[in-house]
């Protein structure tokens, strides 16, 4: 007797990114405000990093708000309907509730319908994970549309008085919706994980020793040392893991696509350190004709949502055009990396 077989999902061959969006908080904070909290110089943090300025999410610009804010602009772009989405994947580490899901929340005021919905943790290489995610959703058949992500409030993780981290991270959303295509459009994802390394870039505290009940930590009656968590990073080893390593990883995303560096119409870098992307640019032989996204000196570091920003600013400006092939690669906490070459919308 022959066993009863599953049918097969079918799906569409190919993906591409139908439309892209973003959304920068309203609130601008330069580098002469930062010098108000650590002991330092405008000269010293361009240098280090770049950034020039940062913006940073007022009370009513909540993960949430932003991610639909990016949202909205990514769906009018792909000429598509909210309801025609068929997943939702929100790359996040500043998401403070524990559960549900912030994506659930976005779905349905989206107007996605009863789509599933979740969030991912892959710190800055988050928007390259959920994009691999959307990908392998699509042309397996669980979905026509996705809806991806990428937002971060990193302003509610940073502590002013570290002089290592302060004047890194920014806020802001980028969002882009995948869909079906009739030629490759999201080439090979390189990704990985080093968890050797995960103590290089981490929380202060986990959110149970930070606030736990009285009797968890100390004595009855006894004082607790109630700290905000935040970000910390050990600069050193994460410059040169992302100089040397992620050079890498960008070259294999170029050689599984099949294309040559001189073939690209964009480079999207994680927006880290402008120290690391000239580093990449020299690494891979980037040709001087290939726009570069160098949207930390005014947004600082957005951790996941950097590369859909970027992105948007580089084909709203004309420094990359639709169509064009473009190189990303994110890469961050864990450590954690995801690199490939996509054509832009």
């Amino acid at each position: 007797m022959t066993k009863p077989q599953i049918r097969p999902a079918t799906g569409a061959q190919y993906s591409r990114i139908h439309g892209v969006g973003g959304y920068r908080p309203v609130r601008v904070i330069p580098n002469s405000e930062v010098l108000e909290w650590i002991d330092s110089s405008d000269e010293w943090i361009r240098t280090r990093s770049g950034i020039a300025e940062r913006r940073w999410a007022g009370p009513e610009e909540s993960v949430a708000e932003m991610s639909l804010q990016a949202a909205g602009k990514a769906v009018a772009q792909a000429g598509i309907s909210p309801e025609q989405i068929g997943g939702v994947i929100v790359a996040t580490v500043s998401h403070l509730k524990q559960t549900p899901a912030i994506a659930t929340e976005i779905a349905e005021r989206l107007g996605c319908g009863t789509a599933p919905a979740f969030d991912i943790s892959a710190a800055c290489a988050g928007f390259g994970y959920g994009l691999g995610l959307a990908d392998g959703m699509i042309r397996g058949g669980n979905a026509e549309y996705v809806l991806v992500i990428g937002v971060e409030r990193l302003s509610d993780l940073t502590d002013k008085s570290d002089r290592s981290t302060a004047f890194i991270f920014g806020d802001g959303a980028g969002a882009a919706i995948v869909g079906p295509s009739d030629t490759p459009g999201i080439g090979k994802l390189i990704w990985g994980s080093d968890g050797s390394q995960s103590d290089v870039i981490s929380q202060t505290q986990a959110w149970d020793t930070a606030f736990a009940k009285p009797d968890a930590i100390n004595g009855p009656g006894e004082e607790q040392d109630h700290k905000w968590p935040a970000l910390r990073m050990d600069g050193q080893p994460v410059f040169r893991w992302a100089v040397w390593e992620m050079a890498k990883v960008a070259q294999q995303a170029l050689d599984a696509a099949g294309i040559t560096a001189d073939q690209l119409g964009a480079f999207i870098p994680h927006q880290a350190n402008m120290r690391i992307t000239d580093a990449m640019i020299k690494a891979l032989k980037l040709p001087a004709s290939v726009p570069v996204a160098r949207d930390i000196a005014e947004t600082g570091n957005t951790s996941a949502a950097s590369i859909p920003l970027a992105m948007e600013r580089m084909l709203e400006s004309g420094e990359a055009h639709s169509g064009d092939l473009a190189l990303i690669i994110g890469f961050g906490a864990g450590l954690v990396y995801a690199a490939a070459v996509v054509t832009l919308p």
